[in-house]
């Protein structure tokens, strides 16, 4: 992971890559032209440090690549791949892609487990997916769900949260995320990706009067998580400025354990949690 200020203007290492481009998934649904379009007038930007991937559902990858032609990028669109076609799919699309290397660089590939989070399946994921790119699988909430968690880790994939969607059930309890947190900082280097409802940087409620995880409490969680402070805390604060004291006190070699743990989280609205970041004065605003 690049965790130096890789922005043209450089942003602070704990927020280098950080928000992977989810706009074509809910609540966006954005249409593929005005999603690439915003994608690469933000790579563009002078807060392109934050960005990470762009995802594409596996489905949707000759629509990409029709846009992209179109497009004509300078370099390749670093892609997440979201696979929505079945493992069985994996070595198909994955091979559309390398084939329009010129038009796509395959960063990620990522799927929903089965709910047994069956070990051979896992082993599968492994032999589909080229070393080179990392692979995220999301074990389903649920009676065994930390024990899917531990068997995705050691099967050397990262583990992913979803930390909310279109009903209540789908948002996790704080004392769920934490268990997460605990299962993933337990294991020696290992990584995990968040997703869903992480639209603002601080824990609140929404319009839809239900609590959303705030990506930058799930930050200063991780930081706890690999200090022995409060979790728990963390995850449930709504004070924007505990937040963000918290995070800027950050030593460097803290904030790149943080990162390595807490790899990035996929959000439709690129916008937004920059817009928080500075306004909370953790990115300048130049």
């Amino acid at each position: 992971m690049e965790l130096t200020p890789p922005g043209p203007r450089g942003v602070p290492p704990l927020f280098a890559r950080l928000v992977d481009d989810s706009a074509l998934f809910p609540p966006s649904d954005a249409a593929m032209p005005e999603a690439l379009k915003a994608h690469f007038a933000s790579r563009g930007g002078d807060k392109a440090g934050v960005l990470g991937v762009f995802l594409c559902q596996a489905s949707r990858l000759p629509e990409l690549i029709t846009e992209l032609i179109k497009i004509k990028p300078a370099e390749p669109l670093p892609l997440s791949l979201i696979i929505d076609t079945g493992l069985g799919g994996v070595p198909k699309a994955i091979s559309i892609v390398e084939s329009r290397s010129e038009l796509l660089a395959l960063k990620m590939v990522e799927m929903p487990a089965p709910s047994d989070v069956d070990e051979m399946w896992l082993e599968r994921v492994s032999e589909f997916v080229p070393e080179d790119v990392v692979r995220v699988v999301e074990p389903r909430r649920g009676v065994g769900w930390l024990d899917g968690v531990q068997k995705v880790i050691e099967h050397g994939s990262r583990p992913k949260i979803r930390c909310g969607g279109p009903s209540p059930e789908n948002f996790p309890a704080v004392d769920e995320v934490a268990d997460f947190l605990s299962v993933v900082a337990g294991s020696t280097g290992a990584t995990f990706k968040a997703t869903n409802s992480l639209h603002r940087a601080v824990r609140h409620t929404a319009d839809d009067g239900i609590e959303h995880h705030g990506f930058l409490n799930l930050i200063v969680a991780t930081a706890r998580c690999l200090s022995g402070g409060d979790v728990r805390a963390a995850l449930a604060e709504t004070d924007s400025a505990v937040l963000a004291e918290e995070a800027r006190a950050l030593s460097d070699e803290a904030a790149k354990a943080v990162r390595t743990m807490f790899a990035s989280y996929a959000c439709d609205e690129f916008d937004r949690p920059v817009g928080d970041l500075i306004e909370l004065g953790l990115l300048s605003s130049e």
